[in-house]
């Protein structure tokens, strides 16, 4: 079974893609790792995000990268969110998502066009979102947590900014596919937007069902 979940940042699709992962005993990639590894390369050799040729060589990272601490600082975040608007980036990184999403027993992954370009055929597509004054405030307490003095509009407006590079790129944009049936977690718990979650890939699976 392949699950399917898409997002804006901070609208909690990663906590239940981990969450689904856990209950159905799938693996689970977050592709945003992904961008956010290239954005690290870059940001430690000094490379210009800007320069597609410069981030589609640091797309050749290993695995291990994967697991760096400093892929979830803000600064990596935002670089992220500029190279993955990169068509050459993103062609670099489709396949290794796909192989990920076709392996035996199906996995769960989440990014924000899983159910559109990745795994369009999967068994289970959700998008998740809330509004961007809601996923601020998380973002913004998350940096707190983490040391960060960022304030709670600069935040804002960096989120904004970061939504309007992903829905208005020209490769692969941010939007809901035809198929997937949208969770919104602006006024849920975790808990609670995670049976909703659980339920709504409940539901898709009796669908298939013959």
């Amino acid at each position: 079974m392949i699950i399917a979940v898409d997002g804006p940042a901070a609208s909690g699709k990663g906590t239940i893609a981990r969450a689904l992962a856990r209950h159905y005993a799938l693996p689970h990639l977050d592709t945003g790792l992904l961008y956010r590894a290239v954005a690290r390369r870059l940001l430690d050799d000094g490379s210009d995000p800007a320069d597609q040729d410069a981030a589609a060589a640091a797309c050749d990272f290993d695995d291990a990268l994967l697991g760096d601490p400093r892929l979830k600082a803000d600064d990596a975040g935002k670089v992220a969110s500029i190279v993955s608007a990169h068509p050459a980036v993103r062609a670099a990184l489709i396949e290794r998502q796909k192989r990920f999403a076709r392996q035996d027993g199906g996995a769960v992954l989440d990014g924000r066009d899983i159910g559109t370009v990745i795994a369009p055929d999967a068994d289970a597509k959700l998008f998740v979102r809330a509004t961007s004054a809601i996923r601020a405030r998380r973002r913004h307490d998350e940096l707190r947590k983490a040391g960060s003095a960022l304030s709670y509009d600069r935040v804002l407006a960096d989120l904004k900014a970061r939504d309007l590079r992903d829905t208005t790129r020209a490769a692969a944009p941010l939007r809901q596919a035809p198929d997937a049936v949208a969770l919104d977690t602006s006024f849920l718990s975790v808990e609670s937007a995670i049976s909703h979650a659980i339920e709504i890939v409940e539901r898709c699976r009796s669908a298939k069902i013959p």
